[in-house]
């Protein structure tokens, strides 16, 4: 387990918490148990259910696994999985490209990282071990030369796409991307009108995204496969704001 410097103690009731990489295949799976918790089973997602209680995918094996443990019972309670620009050019592309068309970003392959599958345990969804997740991002772009981050944000489908809709028109005018960062979905997540009575929930990834400076990069696509739509985030790390890189770019940089 590669140790990174960050941690958290909110006060004494609080658990302490550390962040660091996954180095063993025993790792990975702890965050694949954890996802299956979060993702498949707390989501209802049957055709997605399987003996062995993990989510996974390909890209598993590309990515590096930020995991944010409680140091008393050492059990995983957060995770982000990252891909680097290397790992995305040896794989041949982002897992964004399964939703997305990135024409218009070939020209910055080489200085994207692409996060993804983030997840945090119920019990521990306080803000503390988002930010930590958030830090060693922040510190993986810094390791690897990066200068955009890169990913898909997910809003529940389970209303029927109401809020989904809703919070595209909330947030869409004031942080599009200028044209020439702009993504296009394979296929698009239909967006109702506008409705003047209606008040979108904020996902806290989203919420966490556009706090720290990114732009929105087009309409969403439609992840029939976990029942949401997906919004495509994109933060360019000169862009962090000053509050949040202070933070971050100390936190998180890597032991």
């Amino acid at each position: 387990m590669q140790r990174l410097t960050a941690s958290a103690e909110q006060n004494a009731a609080s658990p302490r918490l550390t962040l660091s990489i996954a180095t063993t295949p025993q790792e990975v799976r702890e965050v694949q148990r954890l996802r299956y918790k979060v993702f498949i089973e707390g989501m209802g997602l049957e055709a997605l259910k399987n003996k062995d209680r993990l989510d996974r995918d390909e890209f598993d094996d590309y990515c590096d696994h930020l995991i944010v443990r409680d140091s008393a019972t050492l059990k995983v309670v957060g995770t982000y999985r990252v891909l680097s620009p290397s790992s995305a050019q040896k794989y041949r592309g982002f897992y964004s490209e399964k939703e997305f068309d990135l024409t218009r970003l070939s020209n910055l392959r080489d200085r994207i990282a692409e996060a993804g599958r983030a997840c945090i345990h119920p019990r521990y969804r306080s803000g503390a071990v988002i930010m930590l997740l958030w830090a060693g991002i922040a510190g993986y772009m810094q390791k690897h030369g990066c200068e955009y981050l890169i990913g898909c944000a997910s809003v529940s489908l389970a209303d029927g796409g109401a809020n989904a809709a809703a919070l595209y028109h909330a947030i869409a005018d004031s942080n599009m991307a200028p044209a020439e960062y702009r993504v296009r979905p394979h296929l698009a997540f239909p967006i109702a009108p506008p409705r003047t009575d209606s008040q979108p929930v904020i996902p806290p990834l989203i919420k966490g995204y556009l706090r720290s400076g990114a732009w929105i990069c087009g309409e969403p696509a439609w992840d029939a496969e976990f029942h949401c739509a997906d919004m495509f985030m994109m933060l360019p790390l000169a862009r962090l704001d000053s509050r949040y890189a202070r933070h971050y770019l100390k936190e998180g940089e890597p032991a």
